[in-house]
């Protein structure tokens, strides 16, 4: 059932009419998604993951990314690799259940309904982690939706 509350679609952050990056979050982590160019060896990228910074670029030319997180993340839980075209990062949130509004600090923010959107797709998610038998895929907030990190206490870990 986790499933059903899974990102719908991905966000995409562009700067000058071209796609920079694709992303999409859970309650755990934030997914970032770049096009890769074609013709470069897949041992000529790289991506450097910092617990605020994230740094991607192709070995010997200026980064391609190279700009501090939202959020803080774990950086022995993120990661990145390489599917097809695509380089995936995945980004393990230190605050599990913050709603990040982009993964790059002062840029690409979503818009209020989106963000909103995001808040309540995750509180959900909260819910059916927290209620493995129950089907929240349908559910609805009216008025405001609480903070998915803090509601009731918080998330709790283990």
């Amino acid at each position: 059932m986790a499933e059903k509350l899974a990102p719908e679609k991905r966000h995409i952050f562009s700067h000058n009419g071209q796609t920079v990056f694709e992303w999409d979050q859970t309650l755990e982590e934030v997914n970032m998604y770049i096009k890769l160019p074609p013709n470069v060896h897949p041992k000529q990228f790289y991506c450097k993951i910092q617990s605020k910074h994230v740094e991607v670029g192709i070995k010997g030319n200026p980064p391609y990314l190279n700009h501090d997180l939202t959020s803080p993340v774990k950086t022995d839980c993120s990661f990145w690799t390489l599917e097809d075209d695509i380089m995936h990062i995945t980004l393990q949130k230190r605050d599990k259940g913050q709603t990040w509004s982009s993964p790059i600090q002062g840029q690409g923010q979503l818009d209020p309904y989106a963000s909103d959107m995001e808040q309540k797709r995750l509180m959900l998610q909260r819910f059916q982690e927290e209620n493995p038998g129950f089907d929240f895929s349908q559910a609805q907030f009216t008025g405001n939706c609480p903070d998915p990190r803090t509601f009731m206490g918080g998330i709790q870990s283990g």
